[in-house]
């Protein structure tokens, strides 16, 4: 059998690892019900440097906010089954996490026929990635 010898309370806090929030990557949630573009924009995020999460509908989102506290950003389509469309989830988030910034996308419709909460952004798809991930780090980086 080995015996170590133990560390002092000082030696145990020089082996401890400090974390600084400042370089943890902040969490963006993705809310889209198609696969492929719902994985196109985690990869998109992800290359970003932030963390991605992924939700296929708006209930499910609302399950993950209501389970984290570190959610910076979300960007949901606005076209989605289930009780809650994204305008419908945009303004829940609003109201309930106002300082989680909000990007809204769809294909159909255009920003001037929506209704979105206060300093949140429309994109139109198809999405440009430079467009996304400059929107996303001036909605996050500058909050």
């Amino acid at each position: 059998m080995t015996i170590y010898p133990s560390r002092s309370p000082s030696q145990r806090e020089h082996h401890m690892m400090i974390l600084d929030p400042s370089c943890v990557p902040s969490v963006v949630l993705i809310v889209e019900d198609d696969m492929m573009l719902r994985m196109h924009a985690v990869d998109m995020v992800g290359d970003a440097g932030y963390t991605p999460l992924e939700a296929p509908d708006a209930a499910e989102a609302v399950t993950i906010l209501e389970s984290r506290s570190d959610v910076a950003l979300i960007c949901t389509d606005i076209q989605m089954p289930g009780q809650m469309d994204g305008v419908g989830l945009a303004h829940a988030v609003h109201a309930r996490w106002p300082a989680i910034k909000i990007i809204v996308v769809s294909g159909r419709l255009k920003q001037q026929n929506l209704d979105l909460p206060p300093h949140s952004r429309f994109l139109g798809k198809p999405l440009d990635a430079g467009e996304v991930i400059a929107q996303m780090r001036d909605m996050i980086d500058h909050a």
